[in-house]
C-alpha cells in the first residue's frame, strides 16, 4: 500500500517551514497550464535517472495531476530503498479543489 498524504497536510507542513521536497511528475506542458510554487520538476520517464537528486533525509512528497502517477512513482521509490516518498492524494486537482481556487484544473 502506497503511503500518502493531504494537500492540508502539506500546506501544513510547508506553512510551518518543516524540510520537506514536493517532486511534481507531470510532463512540462501540464506545468504550463497548473504548478505548485516551489516543487521539482522531475517527468515521470525521468524519475530513474534522477535518484541522486532526491532526498532521503526529509519527507519526499509525489504530486501529479490527480495522484495515480505519483502513486505509481511512490511505489517504485519505495522499491529503491525511498522510504521517505509519499503520494499526494488527489494531485494538484484536490490542491486547486480544496485550497487554492486560482490554480487551474485541466
Amino acid at each position: 500500500m502506497v503511503q500518502e498524504i493531504s494537500v492540508e497536510d502539506v500546506k501544513a507542513m510547508r506553512d510551518r517551514g518543516d524540510p520537506l521536497t514536493i517532486v511534481d511528475v507531470r510532463e512540462p506542458w501540464e506545468l504550463d497550464v497548473a504548478a505548485l510554487d516551489g516543487a521539482v520538476s522531475i517527468p515521470m520517464a525521468l524519475i530513474p535517472a534522477h535518484l541522486d537528486q532526491l532526498p532521503r533525509d526529509q519527507p519526499l512528497l509525489v504530486l501529479c495531476r490527480s495522484g495515480v502517477r505519483s502513486a505509481r512513482v511512490v511505489e517504485w521509490l519505495e522499491m529503491q530503498g525511498f522510504h521517505n516518498a509519499l503520494n499526494i492524494e488527489g494531485g494538484i486537482l484536490a490542491w486547486a479543489q480544496r485550497l487554492d481556487p486560482t490554480i487551474r484544473q485541466y
